[in-house]
């Protein structure tokens, strides 16, 4: 037998301001067909003033939990993945606690930019496998509107803010990968790949800064890693390409998503996409997608799940992970 970190519930939360891409027409050189075409996002959505990545956490925890029908209590942990906590400390994770009522355990952040949800999907598996905790709420929440330079077309019309969340559970199965839960993981990083995607200012520089990105690196990075280490994930977990019902990738452009399943020899059939109504939610993403996925009916019980993420640093990783 083996201690598997099964997914028994799911949520998500979007800010109620919907921003599409026309509202870039009158402040900067662009246009709505501009943007569909090089990324695939027709619209995003903004928090509102004074709503903060804890605040829009808390929200999709609370779904998660409703979906898997228990409370706060029966937690253990909380990890939050996010680039944009409320301040610089405490963490999210202790004020998502806070807020959802929960007053024992432990919860942290995991900061992985765009790559963040994998990682904390990683510490969440290792938690339960190691019998550390039996429940673990792992979310992903970004509020990276506070972070754009609404000057630079190439990445301001390419973020969104939100939340999502999955709660997983420790049980005891087969030791196959037949099992449901967490199969594998595969987490890389690179830090000699900084200035393609970095934030220019922090707490010991003393600047609060903008999102900086090299578009045409990062894609050329990203197709190929993402590809890369999905099928390490899988060959970790003894399976192919050929065994995957969904890719859920991170949701940053619809071409890298398109190449990557294509390196990957997958159809787009067996891709969930959702950047065209959230852009790019950072390590929101890909909780968010498998939270619309399963609300679609996409997702079903039994169904081997690779989710894939590249983000700053650069650090890129993949879970396989069986519905």
């Amino acid at each position: 037998m083996t201690r598997r970190a099964v997914v028994v519930g799911t949520g998500h939360y979007l800010p109620e301001r919907v921003v599409k891409n026309a509202e870039f027409e009158a402040t900067l050189d662009t246009t709505d067909e501009w943007i569909r075409s090089r990324s695939g996002i027709e619209r995003r959505h903004f928090a509102a003033e004074g709503e903060t990545t804890s605040d829009m956490a808390a929200k999709a925890a609370t779904r998660a939990l409703a979906d898997a029908g228990l409370t706060a209590d029966d937690v253990d942990a909380i990890i939050v993945a996010t680039s944009t906590a409320d301040l610089t400390f405490p963490s999210a994770a202790t004020m998502v606690q806070s807020k959802l009522g929960m007053t024992k355990g432990f919860a942290f952040d995991v900061q992985a930019v765009c790559a963040g949800f994998v990682y904390a999907l990683s510490n969440a598996n290792a938690l339960i496998a190691s019998g550390q905790a039996e429940r673990v709420l792992v979310i992903g929440a970004e509020t990276f509107s506070r972070i754009m330079d609404w000057t630079d077309r190439g990445t301001c019309v390419l973020f969104g803010d939100g939340a999502g969340a999955l709660l997983l559970e420790g049980q005891e199965l087969a030791g196959t990968n037949k099992d449901r839960g967490i199969l594998s993981t595969d987490l890389n990083s690179d830090g000699r790949y900084k200035d393609l995607l970095y934030v220019d200012g922090g707490v010991s520089t003393q600047s609060t800064g903008h999102l900086r990105m090299q578009g045409n690196q990062v894609f050329r990075h990203a197709v190929e890693k993402l590809a890369s280490t999905a099928n390490t994930a899988l060959d970790k977990a003894g399976l192919a390409a050929s065994d995957v019902d969904w890719i859920v990738p991170h949701q940053a452009n619809i071409r890298i998503i398109q190449g990557t399943a294509k390196k990957m020899g997958l159809s787009m059939d067996n891709v969930v996409v959702t950047v065209q109504d959230h852009g790019n939610t950072s390590a929101a993403s890909i909780p968010l997608a498998l939270s619309v996925g399963k609300e679609r009916g996409q997702i079903k019980e039994g169904n081997l799940i690779v989710t894939e993420a590249i983000g700053g640093g650069l650090a890129w990783g993949a879970v396989v992970v069986r519905w």
